[in-house]
């Protein structure tokens, strides 16, 4: 049986005749055709004809159409419509905007608008920090992207981004009560990219970068942090490298290996990977080698962009050379950001005793735990399905609340490494387990955690803008 998803759902509308058994006849058809039936609700009954919407599960769009085909098939049954739920849910957008002030009266009127509200412009010029306490920039983030690197899915430039940026938002608004607002450019030149987001700052207590082609991202990242005076993020190097490193954490907690004694291979040498091999460096992993499609990263190779230059200089200190599968045996763990089906079972197989394996592609892994079998004493994937999912969604929402809470100036990797603490630390002693080494993304108390982790070092490292009066 494949494996079905929410993603591929759908709601089939049937019309039948209405006599004992015809419901269950359309079940079965629905079961022979490996389809998974969930809500079944009446629309209408009518002259001895009833109407009917069933939820089915898929495991593809293709298997989708197969169902319906099949129930089309079916003498006495109308097949009236078919509704992809994934983009019902996307009709109009996900996001809306609501005011937080009644306007019911002229004296609201005038408190909220003219000829009050330039008070409140006056004050703001007076003292222009006091934008975090009087407008939505004190709880408003713009998720920033050209489109150039969506989902893995490639360059499929700003229109098409768009739902991922809207989902971002709602997840902001969902899990750390932050308003953040899809913003899509069209253009993927870094100098006007920089230029756009320093001239919208000044409505926003912070940036997410997201889906932004590597190398680019970086220098855009690096620009935007060095003349802004809001935090600037680039989550899918650092959401992505907080959550390895929490997740890491735990794991060698699991199999009771220190962090100075493990070997990490890292496979995938873009902006994530390059970002995990630095942050897992602050618990004490020196023993690291990355891997591109060309094999190991090592100081001799000509073929090496600035990132991965970068990669080279700070990893594989040895200057081992050879391909994944020849630098993986006897590794402690695998760290994979790459691609489907990267890594085999033999490869697995001549890792180090109790290996630690974290395969992050996405939608498919670099090997599932099917095949990792018993081999691995830890394994983590990015999908919902299988235990210990690796998801940004624990770093991202609590990071800019802790970040917005504080009025932070910036971001340093004392908060990245206390974000990964807080959130290796909700999971005790007593419920850590090898299926368990990362929180579930629902489990409410993650956002709180980071949040007030990386607020307490905003304060302590000098980042917070917090004062007295006005301004706070």
């Amino acid at each position: 049986m494949s494996q079905k998803s929410p993603g591929y759902s759908i709601t089939v509308r049937l019309r039948y005749a209405d006599v004992p058994g015809f419901l269950g006849r359309i079940t079965s058809v629905i079961g022979e055709s490996d389809g998974q039936i969930g809500a079944v609700d009446v629309v209408d009954t009518k002259d001895n004809w009833i109407t009917r919407d069933i939820t089915i599960g898929a495991s593809s769009v293709d298997h989708g159409e197969r169902i319906v085909a099949s129930l089309r098939a079916v003498s006495e049954v109308d097949v009236i419509n078919v509704s992809d739920r994934v983009f019902l849910m996307h009709l109009g957008g996900k996001l809306s905007v609501n005011s937080k002030v009644p306007i019911k009266t002229r004296d609201d009127l005038s408190m909220a608008y003219t000829p009050s509200v330039a008070r409140v412009c006056k004050a703001i010029f007076d003292d222009p920090d006091s934008a975090f306490a009087l407008t939505i920039r004190r709880n408003t983030v713009a998720v920033v992207t050209d489109g150039s690197a969506v989902l893995g899915m490639g360059n499929l430039g700003a229109k098409a981004a768009l739902p991922v940026m809207e989902g971002k938002a709602v997840l902001f608004k969902e899990f750390a009560g932050v308003d953040a607002f899809p913003i899509c450019l069209d253009t993927q030149d870094p100098k006007e990219i920089i230029a756009i987001c320093k001239a919208i700052a000044p409505n926003f207590g912070g940036i997410n970068l997201e889906d932004i082609s590597a190398p680019r991202c970086v220098e855009i990242e690096r620009r935007l942090a060095d003349e802004l005076d809001i935090p600037v993020f680039h989550d899918d190097q650092h959401g992505t490298a907080i959550v390895v490193l929490a997740a890491l954490m735990n794991a060698l907690r699991v199999v009771k290996k220190p962090a100075d004694d493990v070997r990490v291979v890292i496979n995938g040498a873009g902006t994530a990977g390059a970002a995990i091999a630095r942050l897992i460096a602050s618990i004490g992993v020196t023993d690291v080698i990355v891997c591109d499609r060309g094999g190991a990263i090592h100081r001799d190779r000509s073929d090496l962009n600035p990132l991965k230059r970068s990669i080279a200089a700070h990893t594989n200190h040895e200057n081992i050379y050879g391909s994944l599968s020849e630098v993986l045996p006897g590794a402690d763990v695998f760290i994979g950001v790459s691609s489907r089906g990267a890594l085999s079972a033999s490869d697995v197989k001549r890792m180090a005793p109790d290996a630690i394996v974290f395969a992050l592609a996405n939608p498919d892994p670099e090997i599932t735990p099917e095949e990792a079998g018993e081999h691995v004493r830890v394994m983590a994937t990015g999908r919902s399905d299988y235990p210990n999912q690796i998801n940004n969604i624990l770093c991202f929402p609590g990071f800019f609340r802790g970040l917005l809470d504080a009025r932070a100036q910036g971001v340093n990797e004392a908060m990245k490494i206390a974000a990964a603490k807080a959130i290796a630390g909700i999971i005790s002693d007593g419920d850590l387990h090898a299926d368990y080494i990362v929180p579930s993304v629902f489990d409410r108390r993650v956002s709180v955690a980071v949040a007030d982790a990386v607020a307490q070092v905003a304060r302590e490292t000098g980042l917070s803008r917090r004062g007295q009066g006005i301004t706070s």
